[in-house]
């Protein structure tokens, strides 16, 4: 079935968007206004583009009526944010800072969760996210009237201690991190069913026929 975006509108356009690129990691996003206010929002248009610079993208909608949520706006204001990801302990709580909630409240104490400062920007962490990317804005892409997709740097990673099995070498329990991302709808996904395949080197490939490896043979 094919669908051409400019006829069938954005709603649908969106529902065919969310419902095939899945699962999307969750951006828990906080920020600073000029005056200092703290505010938290999901996003999951949200992956990393890159490790030199380490590069995170964000996809910020506006709605028509209202304009941008308040920690779209800050991003785009002050340029500096804090990307802090959601275990599946923290589904619930993520959830009401997603609240359409007036200017000026903290979507933090409406969930109960508890903030640390940060060292590279002025926007806190999460307390009890596992893995939090302190960020400044590298530059932002309007790519139509109510969206934007901002483009970050990585300044700072941070990971919980005890997700973490060898400083040196970088390498952490992935596993123990307990992961969610979205799905469609109002549906999530867990990261704990996975599964490996080695990558393919030219040297060492042995001719097998196309179909025996699509039959997965």
């Amino acid at each position: 079935m094919r669908f051409d975006p400019d006829e069938i509108g954005t709603q649908n356009t969106y529902k065919l968007l969310v419902a095939t690129v899945m699962p999307r990691p969750i951006a828990w996003v906080v920020t600073k206004d000029a005056e200092g206010r703290v505010n938290t929002a999901p996003y999951s248009f949200f992956n990393v583009m890159g490790p030199s610079p380490p590069t995170v993208a964000i996809g910020v909608m506006a709605d028509p009526e209202k304009g941008f949520k308040d920690t779209s706006r800050n991003i785009l204001d002050t340029g500096e944010f804090v990307v802090n990801l959601v275990p599946e302990r923290l589904v619930k709580a993520m959830n009401v800072t997603s609240i359409d909630a007036p200017r000026g409240i903290d979507e933090l104490e409406l969930a109960g969760l508890f903030t640390v400062a940060s060292d590279r920007v002025r926007p806190p962490r999460i307390a009890e996210s596992p893995v939090s990317f302190e960020c400044v804005s590298l530059s932002s892409v309007v790519t139509g009237p109510s969206q934007v997709v901002v483009i970050g740097r990585v300044l700072a990673i941070h990971v919980a201690d005890d997700c973490v099995l060898d400083a040196e070498r970088a390498h952490v329990d992935t596993p123990r991190l307990d992961l969610v991302a979205r799905s469609y709808g109002s549906d999530y996904v867990r990261s704990r069913d996975t599964f490996s395949l080695v990558r393919p080197k030219w040297s060492e490939w042995d001719g097998r026929d196309s179909d025996e490896i699509s039959k997965g043979s």
